[in-house]
Formats: structure tokens, sequence, C-alpha cells
């Protein structure tokens, strides 16, 4: 008789708490209740010198993390733009860890390097991006602004002689990014990492809407015209899902010889919805692009997409050949065009997803989900004790709630916008998270989960009312 597989138990185990845990995320919390403290004397077990059974250490690392796991899979989560995963999507990226794959090169996962491959192909047909241009599979938008910006140091630099590459940045000349004040922290980070610097970017100031008006921007490119040039565009602000008018931008920064780069973590989803899509008219004339899978998408995380107009100037920047790999014929090698070498094979999930989505289901997941952020700020901003800062033109919009005592000054009304946001989610029946934006601290409202239903919103909303009542 054939011996029971090694590891039917643990997974029959897994199995059994993952679908628990699902099951009960429209009566949990969403927000993890249990203190630091408490996490942290359940978890430091003992190092054991011997090693104990399989599913044993499922049962009690589920058991120890209890209270301690946010319900950012369920539907009332609203506090970052933090997506689900759609159920064919989360059983992909259990198959990729099972088949544990290196999607490094096609020989070492063929059929990972194929569906990535694919994937890229769909991706772009999705978001309206050029079928010319080039694509990486990421951690998310924080390595995929790592590599376009790497991918933009090499062509402005190499248009002036200069192989970064080979010579790195010392002695280079050096290379300004131009960009509003609300773009995303990972800008700044990738911005660090590459060695540029944060003093390389310039800002630029945004109009009302938090759009870059094309007069600011010329302005700041006329100021050094022979100075190499990144000019970062938006589409979908972290605070308010502002989008630049790319139609207009992009083609005046191209004519100053400018990489025109756009952040599109989440917003460059909107392609596929006929009634948010026009918000990216001329986007496709950019030089490279950013979105996230683990946002509106609905896979798991961690899954992020990097897009380039320029696949030579991709490869040149990532690329690299050691004697001792193996390289197939014709094949797609992810490693020449990720900065990456060990990964996992991210491809599966989005590959899961979109073909149980299809296009119609991921645009019906975008017009859903900006109808719920609507719903949520307007109601929540007409309660007594609350107010609309910005409503969403998509899925971002603001809510403050001012403090009502005579006299009370703006850091008074800060104070109590935190206090509530944190009383909110002591409820366990919605969570949200605080931004300050223009000077002024605002309850942020963001919704891309799949699961999120307008039974969602309600209790959203009543649970703010009860916090307000009080």
């Amino acid at each position: 008789m054939k011996p029971a597989s090694p590891y039917r138990a643990a997974l029959e185990r897994a199995l059994g708490h993952a679908l628990a845990y699902l099951g009960s995320l429209e009566h949990s919390s969403v927000a993890a209740p249990t203190t630091l403290a408490e996490l942290r004397a359940r978890l430091a077990r003992p190092l054991l010198d011997d090693g104990i059974d399989a599913a044993r250490v499922v049962d009690e690392l589920v058991a120890d993390v209890a209270g301690g796991v946010l319900g950012s899979a369920g539907g009332r989560f609203f506090g970052w733009v933090i997506g689900g995963s759609v159920p064919a999507a989360l059983a992909a990226d259990w198959l990729t860890s099972t088949w544990d794959q290196n999607a490094a090169i096609h020989a070492c996962g063929p059929a990972e390097a194929v569906i990535e491959e694919i994937c890229g192909r769909w991706l772009k047909e999705l978001l309206g991006l050029p079928a010319t241009a080039s694509f990486a599979f990421v951690t998310g938008s924080q390595m995929a602004h790592v590599t376009c910006l790497a991918v933009a140091r090499h062509a402005l630099l190499a248009r002036r002689g200069w192989n970064v590459e080979r010579k790195g940045l010392h002695g280079a000349p050096p290379i300004r990014i131009l960009s509003s004040g609300e773009r995303h922290g990972s800008i700044e980070r990738a911005v660090r990492l590459l060695g540029f610097g944060a003093d390389s970017v310039v800002d630029v100031p945004t109009d009302d809407h938090g759009r870059l008006p094309a007069h600011a921007l010329r302005e700041a490119l006329q100021g050094h015209a022979d100075v190499p040039t990144i000019v970062v565009l938006q589409a979908g602000d972290l605070n308010i899902g502002a989008y630049d008018g790319f139609a207009e931008l992009i083609p005046l920064a191209r004519a100053q010889g400018a990489w025109v780069h756009v952040d599109g973590a989440f917003g460059l989803w909107v392609a596929t919805s006929p009634v948010h899509g026009h918000l990216l008219d001329g986007v496709e004339r950019a030089n490279s692009w950013t979105a996230d899978g683990h946002k509106w998408l609905n896979v798991p995380y961690d899954c992020g997409y990097a897009f380039v107009a320029d696949p030579e100037s991709h490869r040149a920047s990532m690329s690299h050949r050691a004697s001792y790999t193996m390289y197939v014929e014709d094949a797609r090698d992810q490693i020449d065009w990720n900065p990456e070498w060990s990964r996992r094979g991210r491809g599966v999930a989005t590959y899961a997803a979109i073909r149980q989505l299809g296009r119609r289901g991921i645009a019906d997941l975008i017009d859903r989900s900006c109808r719920h952020a609507h719903a949520l700020v307007t109601r929540i901003g007409a309660l007594a004790g609350a107010e609309m800062v910005w409503e969403p033109r998509v899925n971002q919009g603001l809510v403050r709630f001012p403090e009502s005592s005579r006299g009370a000054t703006d850091a008074d009304h800060d104070r109590r916008t935190d206090a509530v946001i944190a009383a909110i989610r002591e409820t366990g029946e919605a969570f949200f998270g605080g931004t300050t934006w223009r000077g002024k601290r605002c309850m942020r409202v963001s919704v891309c989960n799949w699961q999120t239903t307008e039974a969602d919103v309600d209790r959203a909303v009543t649970a703010v009312q009860q916090v307000l009542s009080k």
C-alpha cells in the first residue's frame, strides 16, 4: 500500500483554516483587535531542537495569529488601496507555491514563463498600452518604478554617450525629475535606490483638482532644457484619484526630450471601463507605465507590472547572462526584464484572475468600486459632525470630522478627525485610514475589493453614524 503523502495532513488543515477564515469575513472585525504585545507573546515560542508535526504547526500558527490579521480580504476594508483575491487567483497562487518554480528564466519553469508572456500581452490590451511595449512582473509599483526609472536612466544617459551600467553614475550627466508634490512615496524611494538622490526631484505645483497644469510643466521643462529629464505623471493619485492631462502633457514633455513615466498603480485599470476610460486619453504616448495586480485586479500580494515603450533600452538596463544558466531559443527569459533573479511566478495568479473575470468582469469591478466609493463619501459627508472634503471621481475620496466646540483650531479639527477614524476601526465594522491632504487631516476612503457590496456600504455608514452620535 502506498504511504500517505507527507503533504496531505498539513495541506488539508490549511484548506480548512482558509475556508473558515474566508467564510468568517462578513461577520468578523475588519480591524485586528489583538495587541502587539499579545501577538509577540503568542508567536515567540521557543526555538525547538527537534521539529514537530506539520499539521500541528499549521494549527498552532492559525491560533497564534488570531485577531492579528486585518480583514482586508473582505468587502468592508477601505483604508488603503488594497484589493482582495478573486477565487481563481487565490487558487492559482496556491498552485504557484505548490509547483515552486523559480520564474527567472524559461528553463527554470517553462509553463510559468509562457504564462507570463501571455499575461503581458493581455495586460497591454486591457490597459490600452502599445502592443510593442516590453513588460516585467515585479513585487508591486515600488519595484515597477525602480524598473522603469532604471530604463529611463539608461536611455537618457545613452543619448549623451554615457553607459551607466558600466560606468555607474559618478561623473555622469545629472538627471532631474519633474513631478507633482502629490506623488506617491514609492517614487521617492525609487529615486533614492537608483542613485538620483531626493534633491533631483523638482515639485511642480498642481491645480485645484490635483493635476499638473500644462503651463507649469512647460515652464519647468524650459528652465533647464539641456538637462536629461524624467517627467512623472499620475494616473490616479493616492488621496483623490487625480489624473493628469496626458493628451496635452505627454507631447509637451516628449517634445523637450523628456522621458515620461506614468504612475498608474491602481488608476491605469480604468482603461477597462467605458465610464471612466476617458481619464486616460493620451496615456499610451508615455515612455513607461506602472500598475499593480494586487490592487484592482484582486490577485494576492505581491504583484506589480512595469511596462516600457522602448524594449531595447529595457533589456539593456536589466538583462544579465551567466555561463551556468540554460537558454532556450525563442523563449522569453523573465530575468531580461526585471531586477529580480529568484522570484515566484506572479503571472499565474494574474492569468487566473483575468480568465475568471474577463474584460467585462474587470470593467464591472472598476465601475462598482467607483460607485461604492462615491456612496460612502457622500453619505458619510452628509452626516452630522462630518464634512465631505473630496467627492470621488473614481474610487478615492476624503471626509473630515471637525471639532464642534467654539474657537476650535485646525489642530483641534485634525485631532477630532483622527479620533473618529480610530473609533470607527474599533467597532470592527469598517476600516478607514487617515491622511494629510493640503494641510488637513482627513479620512481617506478607498474601494477596490471585488467583494464590496451595497450592504457593506450601509454597514460602514451606520458605524460612522453611531460613532458620531456618541
